[in-house]
């Protein structure tokens, strides 16, 4: 028996590959599914079955395109509806994979068709749980995704995920290792711990929400303090339910260098988007007017799914060779529209005396030292609610990165102002200046080093506040 995981980190998201015999069996898969297509060659084996814990809501799914490659059905869990053909599983099902069995454990609550598959070895002990949104490490899936089915409320599935994890998943073993489909950073549940693994045992002991009393207490430690859910969700889950393009296609379709010039007139094309994946640091010193900056060093795809419509047209300005790679994570997430890429990259731009933009970047010293004189120095904190509770300057506006394309949010900031954005290390306050630059907002500075690197001067002592 061979189990391995498969995490992809800007997303923190976990499929999985089993092969027992010469057959295999993939879980939860990303939409680039060469991997998958690799490891069983490797591993001199045929792909028997895809299996989906869930309709994801914050990636969109390899099932399709890996089903089509191996000539392998997908397996859902039950209730599941699709535009497509797929197995629905009753609970209790086992789909035998070699020698071992995975066995289809229906847990709703995160989504009504919720499933886990227990994995059980060659003499049919329990060995292995892959969880998807069920179960967490430290946490559990939030409740609150899918409200509409069956008019349910966030409380409603709340009730249905304690009645899962107390039936179907606690009642296992102890040493049964928990495989789940995401780690810390995923918008799918509150507080991911930063281990991407654990064991039933670890959980019952650690996990806050499997040491609740009882339902009701379950119910109110799961449901406060969930912040909205990112605005592509929904959007991920349709496309999940109803099928998309062939990847290979999409790629094609974006892999296509535009010169200077042309790259400039489609960029002023109603709702395009010209989209800068560069390092931060590399976009403050120049960039093509109006473009987003989403740096590939980040959390990417989920940024550009927040803030860009995933059906507006995107035109992409890249480092050399990064070109496949932007358009690869971006469609992960949804995006179909790449359109094509400025050939040569911003250096062709310049090269070609195009105008161009920047942004001032100033040291967090800066900042303390122009606070007590600038009378019209606003700072702008784009960190989460819950991190600019935590410790924040006193004459800062927070306006979490997330908020900034909603209209009006920006309306209060006349030319006078002096805007210092920040964030907690500098990746978020850059996307966040490109947004008020292509907004017409120019007067900005970027503080380097964000929150980390302010909280530590002496000089911002007194000004620092927590809620």
């Amino acid at each position: 028996m061979f189990v391995q995981q498969l995490y992809t980190g800007c997303l923190s998201e976990a499929a999985y590959f089993i092969e027992s015999h010469g057959e295999a069996a993939v879980i939860d898969p990303i939409r680039d599914i060469d991997l998958y297509i690799a490891l069983a060659k490797e591993r001199n084996a045929t792909i028997k079955y895809i299996f989906e814990t869930h309709f994801h809501a914050d990636f969109v799914s390899g099932h399709l395109d890996l089903s089509k490659a191996a000539k392998a059905p997908v397996v859902y869990g039950p209730g599941a509806e699709t535009a497509f053909d797929v197995i629905v599983a009753t609970d209790g099902q086992l789909f035998s994979v070699g020698n071992i069995t995975l066995e289809v454990l229906h847990t709703p609550g995160h989504t009504l068709e919720s499933s886990c598959f227990l994995l059980r070895d060659e003499n049919r002990k329990p060995h292995a749980v892959f969880t998807g949104d069920t179960l967490f490490v430290g946490d559990v899936g939030r409740p609150d995704l899918a409200q509409k089915a069956g008019n349910h409320s966030k409380e409603d599935l709340a009730g249905l995920l304690y009645q899962s994890l107390q039936s179907k998943i606690l009642t296992l073993p102890d040493d049964v290792i928990v495989y789940p489909a995401h780690g810390a950073g995923s918008s799918c549940g509150k507080n991911l711990g930063k281990e991407t693994f654990s064991t039933i045992g670890e959980e019952r002991l650690s996990n806050y929400a499997l040491n609740q009393p009882d339902k009701a207490a379950f119910v109110k430690a799961v449901t406060d303090g969930l912040s909205d859910p990112p605005v592509y969700f929904p959007l991920n889950v349709a496309i999940n339910k109803k099928g998309y393009k062939n990847i290979d296609l999409l790629i094609s379709e974006g892999m296509k260098p535009m010169d200077a010039g042309s790259f400039k007139n489609a960029i002023g094309e109603d709702e395009a988007v010209a989209l800068d994946t560069r390092a931060a640091v590399d976009f403050t010193q120049g960039f093509v007017p109006g473009s987003i900056n989403i740096g590939l060093e980040g959390r990417f795809a989920e940024w550009a799914a927040s803030l860009i419509g995933l059906h507006q047209p995107i035109y992409l300005i890249t480092d050399k060779g990064k070109e496949r790679e932007s358009i690869v994570r971006l469609a992960r997430v949804g995006f179909d529209n790449v359109k094509g890429y400025l050939a040569g990259g911003f250096d062709a731009w310049r090269s070609k005396g195009e105008e161009m933009d920047m942004i001032i970047d100033i040291e967090a010293d800066e900042l303390a030292m122009d606070l007590p004189f600038d009378e019209n120095a606003v700072v702008v904190d784009v960190r989460k609610e819950s991190e600019f509770n935590n410790g924040h300057l006193k004459e800062a506006v927070n306006l979490p990165l997330h908020s900034l394309t909603d209209p009006g949010t920006l309306s209060d900031f006349e030319e006078h102002h002096n805007l210092y954005l920040h964030c907690q290390g500098g990746y978020r306050s850059v996307i966040a200046a490109s947004i008020f630059k292509r907004q017409g907002i120019h007067n900005l500075r970027n503080v380097l080093g964000g929150w980390a690197a302010m909280e530590k001067l002496e000089k911002l002592n007194e000004r620092i506040e927590k809620n």
